[in-house]
């Protein structure tokens, strides 16, 4: 009899940096637009624009002492102790990170060892046959992480693999450019397992990358600061409205694929934990969504969010969500078996993915 193997979540975590930034922090900051004028509204007005479109009322910094290892770390201990899984027993541990670790007081990135080479040995794992990498893949890099650990287990390379998302965006924004606002810190991790005739786990995926017109609406390049022209440091920057024209066309297309390989219908779908990059761009997605299938919006019990109080944190954002979930600690959202939830991201690359998986 030929088994059918399942990629199972078996268990969740996530850390939540200390510091709290709020909205009202960047009061004195000064902000220019791209070609280094000042924007001419004065700060409050400024402020609540922004409040108003992203839905961002705060966000989370990692301390100074902190590098996004050591939140990657974090994570991956509080899935390990929550679940009792024996570390060793991992046969993957991937972390998916676009900038390395970045000391505070510097935009200066540090990717060796790899994030995942530092954590594993954080988390003391002798074992030689847990094979330690970094994934680059922009803000779905997680997602693609868990889909990566789905292959190794459905080939039978693997029976347990750990996925990790992690990053200090804190460290390569440019705090002259008012996009700083959007972007916090944070970690977030799961372990999945293989499940043998399992009804539970993942059901399909879907993964693309636009980067023949759009691989540059994220990228690096110098402070908006007109004093900073000489300066050698680079920080992290998107062409906002193309990056949500973009957004809004392509990644309802590609849960709906991910659906149709899935053979579900949206109305069967109970959860969308969808990347919180922008509470706007976020409803507008699920809006169209719903258009293409010619169904009206549902009710906000559909598509849970944390982008208010933590900001787009990358990578992090979907598992710490997920987790925030699983563990009961976000009000008014809670998954019970049988659930189907859909995962879905959009960042640099341009890349988007989504992942059907049912508890």
């Amino acid at each position: 009899m030929t088994h059918i193997i399942k990629s199972v979540i078996a268990a969740s975590g996530s850390y939540i940096p200390a510091v709290r930034i709020s909205n009202e922090d960047f009061i004195h900051h000064s902000f220019f637009d791209k070609e280094g004028s000042p924007l001419v509204q004065d700060q409050a007005t400024i402020l609540d624009k922004f409040k108003a479109i992203s839905g961002i009322g705060e966000r989370r910094y990692a301390q100074p002492a902190q590098q996004a290892s050591d939140l990657g770390f974090l994570a991956a201990r509080n899935a390990l102790e929550t679940s009792g899984i024996d570390p060793e027993s991992l046969d993957y541990l991937i972390v998916a990170h676009n900038f390395g670790d970045v000391a505070f007081g510097s935009n200066r990135v540090n990717m060796v060892p790899s994030l995942a080479s530092r954590i594993k040995a954080l988390l003391q794992i002798k074992n030689p046959n847990c094979v330690a990498y970094d994934l680059a893949f922009g803000c779905p890099g997680w997602l693609e992480g868990l889909i990566q650990a789905n292959y190794y287990i459905r080939s039978g390379d693997a029976n347990r693999c750990m996925v990790i998302g992690t990053e200090t965006l804190s460290r390569v924004i440019d705090p002259h450019d008012r996009d700083c606002l959007l972007f916090g810190d944070g970690a977030g991790a799961v372990i999945v397992e293989a499940a043998p005739d399992s009804a539970k786990g993942i059901v399909a995926h879907c993964t693309q990358t636009h980067a023949f017109e759009h691989a540059h609406l994220l990228e690096m390049n110098r402070s908006y600061a007109p004093l900073e022209v000489d300066s050698k440091d680079i920080f992290m920057k998107m062409n906002g409205r193309k990056l949500y024209e973009f957004a809004l066309t392509n990644v309802p297309l590609v849960i709906k694929s991910v659906l149709e390989k899935a053979g579900l219908g949206l109305s069967e779908v109970n959860k969308v934990i969808i990347h919180q990059a922008n509470d706007k761009m976020n409803s507008a997605i699920m809006d169209r969504l719903f258009k293409l299938y010619n169904m009206p919006m549902p009710s906000v019990e559909l598509m849970p969010m944390t982008i208010s109080w933590l900001g787009n944190s990358s990578v992090a954002t979907i598992p710490t969500l997920l987790d925030l979930i699983l563990k009961r600690n976000l009000e008014g959202h809670q998954i019970s078996s049988g659930d189907k939830v859909v995962f879905a991201s959009v960042g640099a690359g341009m890349n988007i993915n989504a992942v059907v998986y049912q508890f």
